[in-house]
């Protein structure tokens, strides 16, 4: 009886240690947030300039952005400094969930942790540039020469934020395909021999997404379609040659 009951009093202590900790690093991670945004506030108007800059670019000369909302010249860059505080947030946040899950984890496991971690961001990241330097250009061209000669396009500040939170957001999601792939066949959900025997099922659903996420013209369909695709042979061939090595050491 008396074993019993000092086990359950570490039970409780370990999990009131796990909830204390985990309460640390949410903590670090709301204060590293908060931080960085304050430091970005004083820089909301430029960032959202920067932001409108491919569009403004396109507008006629007697043409411009508006705010139908009263408070939308404010809550515009106010949203987007809040957006960026978490997108350069993401490293630190995700840092503190590995120190929080690291120590129950074997040292094989922190190594393949790591490495999905750091390639997630990366490509993460990569989709967010590329989408901005590519594929919101060429959108946008796309909308304003599709404009009937007699309307003036004037863009609402906060539609326009919108319209590029979604696209950076479904190319920040989609260039996470080479880690999905690894991961699938990683833990025996897929196989390589599945997906190949799948790949043109697999092609053809990339462009399914691709033309439903970007605007209708073939040029941004392609400019996702065929990233997807190349980041998936990668995935693939990356799962391959880590296969082989555990093989043959």
């Amino acid at each position: 009886m008396t074993e019993h009951l000092v086990s359950e009093n570490l039970t409780e202590m370990k999990y009131s240690e796990h909830l204390k900790e985990l309460r640390k690093r949410l903590i670090y991670s709301i204060g590293a947030v908060v931080t960085i945004f304050l430091v970005l506030l004083p820089l909301a108007q430029q960032n959202y300039h920067v932001l409108a800059r491919p569009l403004i670019s396109l507008l006629p000369v007697n043409s411009t952005m508006i705010a139908t909302d009263v408070m939308g010249t404010f809550l515009a860059p106010f949203k987007l400094n809040i957006y960026l505080a978490i997108l350069v947030s993401i490293p630190f946040i995700l840092y503190q969930f590995w120190q929080f899950v690291a120590p129950a984890l074997y040292q094989n496991e922190k190594r393949f942790g790591v490495a999905l971690a750091l390639s997630s961001i990366f490509l993460f990241y990569l989709g967010l540039l590329f989408a901005y330097g590519l594929i919101l250009p060429l959108a946008l061209k796309f909308f304003v020469l599709a404009s009937p000669e007699n309307v003036l396009p004037m863009t609402d500040i906060n539609s326009y934020l919108d319209f590029c939170l979604k696209l950076f957001l479904a190319f920040g999601l989609a260039f996470q395909i080479p880690v999905l792939t690894y991961i699938l066949i990683f833990i025996g959900i897929l196989s390589i021999q599945q997906l190949e025997e799948h790949r043109k099922h697999i092609i053809v659903f990339f462009f399914f997404i691709a033309m439903f996420i970007t605007p209708p013209d073939v040029f941004s369909m392609l400019a996702l379609a065929v990233p997807m695709w190349l980041l998936f042979e990668l995935g693939l061939w990356i799962t391959k040659l880590t296969t082989i090595k555990k093989e043959h050491p």
